[in-house]
């Protein structure tokens, strides 16, 4: 994979089926009552009620829309169209915006950036320090931003750590899950929860 290619535009590429099936395929899991709000429940517990959250690479929706319901104000980016049409669809009481996480520049500041979903492995290798800290430059005194995704994608750990401190991110803790479990050095999975030396409280 080149440095700048985004490996979601290049399954939309090679498939552009593919936006459609994966809308589909979370509906239909949702509809089975699979468990989608792991993320959702974490960024809601450690927000203050009320709270304003970015929800970078928003896809369908599923961890920005139950925010919303827990009556957080949600603004959702993704870069794929058909992806925030089904947020909008689905969770009307979210802000859902097409737009790329490189060229984030949104006039409000949030208490929590959230990205999960893999969203940070997708992402082009050449921009994923500008994508970090653009996050940090989106939050608010005292806020955070929590990143989740999986190893074995081609973004690890160890070099997200690195990006994530020359972005201007400080790391606060460590997670091997979104339920809370201790992130170890053979963990499969991270979520970082970061907070901004400019935004400190």
């Amino acid at each position: 994979m080149s440095d700048d290619e985004n490996v979601w535009l290049r399954r939309i590429a090679a498939n552009p089926g593919h936006s459609r099936w994966y809308v589909d395929r979370f509906r239909t899991m949702a509809e089975r009552g699979a468990d989608l709000a792991g993320e959702a429940r974490l960024i809601d517990a450690m927000a203050p009620r009320g709270a304003s959250i970015l929800d970078a690479g928003c896809g369908t929706g599923r961890v920005g829309g139950r925010l919303v319901a827990a009556g957080h104000r949600v603004v959702g980016v993704d870069l794929d169209p058909t992806l925030i049409e089904a947020a909008q669809a689905d969770f009307p009481g979210g802000d859902w915006r097409v737009g790329d996480l490189a060229d984030l520049g949104l006039r409000e500041r949030f208490d929590v950036v959230v990205c999960a979903g893999n969203v940070m492995a997708f992402a082009a290798p050449s921009t994923r320090r500008e994508i970090l800290r653009r996050f940090g430059t989106h939050l608010n005194p005292g806020g955070r931003a929590v990143i989740g995704y999986g190893a074995g994608r081609g973004y690890e750990f160890d070099d997200f750590r690195t990006d994530a401190a020359a972005a201007g991110l400080t790391e606060d803790m460590l997670l091997a899950t979104w339920d809370l479990r201790p992130f170890t050095p053979s963990a499969d999975f991270v979520v970082a929860m970061l907070s901004s030396s400019d935004t400190a409280g």
